[in-house]
């Protein structure tokens, strides 16, 4: 009942910027939590940063200060800016949505971070 649209992913140069988006439909309700997840080229899905339904936020040290997450409770969307790129935050990236004990992920969308 929860669908979750990534996009914004492509090729970027080291120290470029790039803007995803994750759009969120369905019954969503008004108490919950939207992250990004980055999973590396054979390594572990892994958490990049959350962000509460009140605006609480919480980064993954690796890209604290590069990185910034928002997002718009009306249109129920989460954005990650990410500033600085380096060549390890290339991979797919997951948008999710955690709400009433239930977690949902969307596709995810590919960055590739090279010169």
């Amino acid at each position: 009942q929860v669908h979750l649209v990534e996009s914004g992913g492509g090729l970027v140069q080291p120290g470029g910027s790039l803007r995803l988006s994750c759009a969120a439909s369905g019954s969503i309700v008004s108490i919950n939590i939207m992250g990004w997840y980055h999973q590396a080229p054979g390594k572990q899905r892994e958490l990049v940063a959350t962000i509460s339904s009140t605006g609480s936020t919480n980064y993954a040290d690796s890209v604290k200060g590069r990185f910034t997450i928002s997002r718009d409770n009306a249109k129920n969307t989460v954005y990650l800016q990410r500033n600085s790129l380096k060549p390890e935050d290339t991979g797919v990236y997951y948008c999710n949505l955690m709400q009433l004990g239930f977690v949902y992920w969307g596709q995810g969308t590919q960055v590739t971070v090279s010169s």
